[in-house]
């Protein structure tokens, strides 16, 4: 459970990242570079602890799949970014192909 804990603090942090990535303007801008290069450090940092006990290729699947419905929800609200309906529906099929990783695959840390 604590794997888990690392894992979604990776995702907040890698969100945040992400999110504030269109600021740096390239990189240009430095605060938001710094800003950035700190959230994607802390992510990984954190993802590391995660790897402990959960599978790489499970972890990166949680990480993607809540990392995109995040980040399009950021993109919504502070970025005024809309998504169409197959934009949607392939989120959602993200979403459920994670779904049944954690509820049904024996590779996972549970």
């Amino acid at each position: 459970m604590k794997s888990y804990l690392f894992l979604a603090g990776a995702i907040i942090c890698e969100t945040f990242a992400s999110s504030i990535l269109k600021k740096t303007e390239q990189f240009t801008k430095p605060l938001p570079t710094i800003l950035f290069i700190i959230g994607i450090t802390a992510s990984f940092y954190l993802l590391s602890f995660a790897l402990k006990t959960i599978p790489i290729g499970i972890a990166y699947a949680i990480w993607s799949a809540f990392g995109i419905v995040l980040i399009s929800t950021v993109a919504y609200f502070v970025y005024q970014q809309t998504l169409d309906f197959p934009a949607i529906l392939g989120i959602i099929f993200i979403i459920i192909g994670v779904v049944i990783i954690n509820l049904f695959s024996k590779s996972g840390a549970h």
